[in-house]
């Protein structure tokens, strides 16, 4: 009865969400003190009933349970425990239970962590979280139930499959789950607010580290995302601006210009109009990357293959969500003003535009993602958007935000002098160009076009500032608060990220050639020799490695590593799958990946070398570093009083 026990965990999960939506929001219209105090309870107990469906759900991929159809799709008794139990999610019922599961853990987040807020605004904001959840619940039961019983069962399963069978699968879609749900507490807290019929910095001052950590979260899913693209799909790349990745990039852009928007509302109470825009889209997007994923429109290795309806019921729940919040946001807008004047050169100035370049570049991945299937369905051909349009249109519309990110901290609010500017930054100037030439010559001249520089003149810039930013700040009397850690920590990371790009991308190297056992290949000054091959039989596929010499010099003489990639056939679904071999180096990485095995005994082997690769991974590790040491910051745990507007802490 466990597949049974779970689904009806989940229609109590549904049941409760219904009543904490209803309740809390209309007992915060009517000041209600009941009917708002069902909202923590309710929250707590959606959740308990979420946790017993997944306990359920993985219980039965454990015991290899293949009267459950998910199971028998989805999992094998040959595969291993730890894909047995990552299964649960590798799945598209499985994954939308995972993305429910991380929704209800949010909003017990957000009623343990908002005691200190008035009853009314904490119980909008949990009937809004209510009411987005029983959505996906809803869409749970009604068009992807996980709990399907199949009869009768099945001797054997499918197994999961191979491209999901990878460590980096363990932890990426969790981690790019909680990003995505956790954009809808900051939505949550926007529509709380405007619901409320007041707007004031106190919001900003809640919303931002929810905020934070969603952001925290989906910039870690991105980066482990794509070191899963690196180094398991043999193909020596880390993005390719797939339509699903750029369903996971969109928010992210909209999420850091909502962060930069939220410190301008909570610092001087201004740009509130664009806060709640921001909130509203960075949310909705999550949700269209949740409909590109599962409805079947785009092919990626990233996506369910889905039935349309399942698309529908999505795309209907975003409709929904944009629909409400837009209305609401529509007749509450004559209270959103305020703010205060600033002048064209001011800090203020600097962040808007931050904004609104940012909001233009998400609306130029947004196009070229969308555009090819507004073509297909218009039954005019097969259109691909690749890398050139993404290159030629985001590159030029981020560097602007780039240049603004680093002048900004230097700015004074309200209004600035250009003369104290120019003071401040000339020594950023000069430490920006002595650098990129550094690095430049480090490079070799020669292979370094002009826009490699431009990369690199970028990153220097960046890292330069920071430097001039950081002595600035050490020099000043008082203690240095953890929100300007982390602001400091993201931009900094920012510089080696974009480093890493610019270096790869310039200086990478490729080679795809036929070898046989003694043959031997050069590359970027290496030498690599194929010594030997064997089977090898795993627990649920059979393979072939080959072990593969990495000499720094064509004489043999100085012996780097040896590298063993492999060529494996998973038995279940009869699927090839390349297991690449890298030898990482903080300065670069010498990458193998094994293709085709030839009738004559010979293989098809790719060499890569990826020059700096490591510091991408670095960069974003800085990045959510930051966010990290910002949310630790105390004015977010300060006990404040109401303010007499929102209800919120002041």
């Amino acid at each position: 009865m466990t597949l049974e026990l779970g689904h009806f965990a989940l229609i109590v999960a549904l049941l409760v969400c219904c009543v904490q939506a209803v309740l809390a929001l209309v007992g915060a219209q009517r000041a209600h003190a009941g009917m708002m105090a069902t909202a923590r309870p309710a929250s707590w107990a959606q959740f308990g009933c979420l946790v017993l469906a997944w306990c359920c759900l993985t219980w039965a991929f454990v015991q290899s349970d293949f009267s459950s159809l998910l199971v028998a799709q989805h999992s094998s008794s040959q595969t291993p425990l730890i894909y047995r139990i990552t299964g649960v999610w590798g799945n598209h019922e499985g994954s939308l239970l995972l993305w429910s599961l991380s929704l209800s853990g949010w909003t017990v987040a957000v009623a343990l962590f908002s005691r200190r807020l008035p009853q009314a605004f904490t119980a909008r904001v949990l009937g809004v979280l209510g009411a987005i959840n029983a959505g996906f619940l809803a869409f749970l039961l009604f068009t992807s139930n996980p709990f399907l019983r199949l009869l009768p069962p099945a001797l054997e399963g499918h197994d999961l499959n191979p491209l999901l069978q990878d460590p980096g699968m363990i932890i990426h879609p969790p981690l790019l789950y909680m990003g995505y749900v956790g954009f809808s507490v900051a939505f949550a807290f926007a529509l709380a607010a405007l619901l409320a019929g007041r707007f004031d910095a106190a919001w900003a001052r809640w919303s931002r580290p929810w905020t934070l950590v969603a952001w925290l979260f989906l910039t870690a899913g991105i980066a482990v995302g794509s070191g899963w693209a690196y180094y398991e799909l043999g193909w020596g790349g880390w993005w390719f601006w797939d339509p699903v990745e750029n369903a996971s990039f969109m928010p992210w852009l909209l999420g850091t210009a909502l962060l930069h928007s939220l410190a301008v509302t909570e610092k001087r109470g201004a740009f509130r109009s664009w806060t709640v825009l921001l909130a509203i889209g960075a949310f909705s997007l999550s949700l269209l990357g949740t409909f590109l994923v599962r409805s079947g429109v785009v092919t990626s290795v990233h996506a369910f293959a889905s039935d349309p309806s399942r698309g529908l019921f999505i795309l209907g729940l975003l409709v929904a969500v944009i629909g409400v919040s837009l209305t609401v946001f529509a007749l509450r807008a004559g209270s959103l003003g305020g703010g205060g004047r600033f002048a064209l050169l001011s800090r203020d100035t600097s962040l808007l535009i931050n904004n609104v370049l940012l909001a233009v570049a998400t609306s130029a991945v947004l196009l070229g993602t969308l555009y090819p299937l507004f073509i297909d369905a218009l039954g005019m051909g097969k259109l691909s958007v690749g890398p050139p349009y993404f290159e030629a249109v985001f590159v030029p519309l981020i560097a602007p935000v780039m240049v603004l990110m680093v002048i900004g901290p230097f700015v004074r609010w309200k209004s600035d002098t250009a003369r104290r500017l120019l003071r401040t930054l000339w020594l950023v100037v000069l430490g920006a160009l002595v650098l990129a030439g550094v690095l430049a010559a480090c490079m070799g001249m020669d292979n370094v076009s002009p826009a490699a520089f431009g990369g690199l003149l970028l990153a220097a810039w960046i890292a330069s500032a920071s430097a001039q930013l950081l002595w600035q700040r050490l020099r000043a009397p008082g203690r240095i608060a953890a929100g300007w850690w982390g602001m400091w920590l993201a931009h900094f990371g920012l510089a080696v990220f974009i480093l890493g790009v610019t270096v790869v991308k310039s200086g990478g190297q490729d080679l795809d050639m036929r070898m046989r056992v003694g043959q031997q290949a050069e590359l970027a000054g290496y030498t690599f020799v194929l010594l030997d091959e064997k089977p090898y039989r795993g627990p649920n596929y059979t393979a072939f490695t080959a072990r593969i010499a990495v000499y720094l010099d064509d004489q043999r003489q100085h012996l780097l590593a040896e590298l063993v990639p492999e060529k494996r056939i998973y038995h279940a679904r009869q699927m090839p799958m390349t297991e690449a071999a890298i030898d990482i180096g903080i300065l670069r990485d010498v990458y193998v990946s094994l293709g085709e095995r030839l009738e004559d005994g010979e293989w098809v082997v790719s060499l890569h070398y990826r020059p700096l690769i490591s510091w991408l991974w670095a960069g974003c590790a800085l990045m959510g570093l930051g966010a990290l040491v910002a949310v630790l910051d105390r004015r977010y745990r300060r006990q404040r009083s109401p303010s007499p507007q929102t209800g919120a802490a002041a």
